[in-house]
């Protein structure tokens, strides 16, 4: 766990617990954290500002964007949410922000493209009575809520589960690590997690840092890395999450591997969901979105009604710029062929027939998933 995040014990309940919320200003209120100016506003319909970073990654279309608008009107039926993705351009989202200072938005959720360079957007926020809530990235500047995973557990959890899947062989070659990008700050946690579990264990023949996550950038690295250190000296892949392994399974399938070496991933994307099916990934993290959306969704309804935020988040996390910004932190979960049916699944994330289409359906059957 990083220094700056008192560990958090397992949150699925805890994000459940507001109730209270529901009932749209049964909290307490709390002066200093008012949204868009100060008073009662328990019965005035709101406007929640939310901004995601990129659609290169599936989730936030299909899955956050959804999960939030759904949970900001069950707590608020009346209130309306105003949207824009940055598509990973960190000065559109600088522009968003202003945006929604125009209109007045009554709180903000912000995943944060750089969480560095909009700090600067954070502080107008906050200047104009604006409550920001930090999502998945913990954004610097006046944050005043903040929801994600535990994110140095995600590289941890990646990483043990890649020397699982090497066994005897991680003696015998080389991995290779594609993180993520370092205008993420996550991707620094997911990196030290990572190789808390990897170093002294395995030989790293290459390392990267990409930009975006981009797909295309991961495969172009797997190319260079089989062509510097020998397909034959490459044992596995770190890969940060499934978009990026998706890059570099078509790399170690054009250079003719007969088995494909074991890759990791994160965020239970169907595609690689798919890959596990089949074998060609060997796993991914399963971050189960709905306890992060309904706590950010919670955060911003009850910060915009200026009650106080400690019937959502039970811990607290400390920025380079804000000491003590409450949080929900969520357990990651290891997803492998053996858990697709008890989570996934089980969780409606997908359907059976939605991951067991024609092209899968043999391998669906082989590992049991009917």
């Amino acid at each position: 766990m990083n220094t700056h995040m008192r560990r958090a014990a397992l949150v699925v309940a805890a994000v459940s617990m507001a109730a209270g919320l529901a009932a749209c200003g049964s909290a307490k209120e709390s002066g200093s954290n008012t949204g868009n100016g100060s008073g009662d506003k328990k019965d005035q319909a709101l406007t929640i500002g939310l901004l995601l970073p990129e659609n290169q990654t599936a989730r936030y279309e299909k899955f956050d964007r959804p999960l939030i608008e759904k949970k900001i009107k069950s707590l608020c039926p009346d209130c309306k949410v105003l949207y824009a993705n940055a598509k990973q351009d960190a000065s559109a989202q600088q522009q968003q922000v202003d945006t929604m200072i125009t209109k007045k938005v009554n709180a903000l959720i912000l995943d944060s493209v750089d969480f560095k360079s909009i700090a600067s957007s954070v502080k107008k926020a906050d200047a104009a009575g604006i409550p920001v809530i930090a999502y998945d990235r913990l954004a610097q500047g006046p944050i005043k809520g903040y929801t994600s995973f535990d994110n140095e557990q995600v590289g941890k959890v990646q990483g043990k589960a890649l020397l699982e899947a090497l066994g005897a062989n991680a003696s015998k070659g080389q991995i290779v690590m594609v993180n993520g990008d370092k205008g993420d700050p996550n991707a620094a946690f997911f990196k030290r997690g990572a190789h808390s579990e990897l170093d002294g264990k395995v030989k790293i023949g290459k390392e990267y840092d990409t930009v975006g996550w981009a797909p295309d950038e991961a495969n172009k690295n797997a190319k260079g890395a089989i062509s510097s250190l020998g397909k034959n000296n490459i044992v596995g892949f770190y890969s940060a999450n499934d978009g990026m392994a998706g890059g570099i399974i078509t790399a170690l399938k054009a250079a003719g591997y007969s088995k494909l070496p074991p890759v990791t991933g994160q965020d239970a994307e169907l595609a690689g969901v798919q890959r596990i099916v089949t074998g060609e990934q060997y796993m991914s993290i399963y971050k189960p979105y709905q306890p992060e959306a309904d706590a950010a969704a919670e955060m911003a309804v009850a910060a915009a009604r200026g009650q106080k935020l400690d019937t959502v988040a039970k811990d607290t996390v400390d920025s380079d710029t804000t000491k003590g910004i409450p949080a929900v932190v969520i357990a990651p979960i290891a997803l492998t062929q053996k858990n697709i049916k008890d989570t996934v699944v089980k969780d409606g994330l997908y359907t059976i027939d939605e991951i067991c289409t024609a092209k899968y359906k043999s391998a669906c059957d082989k590992i049991g998933l009917k």
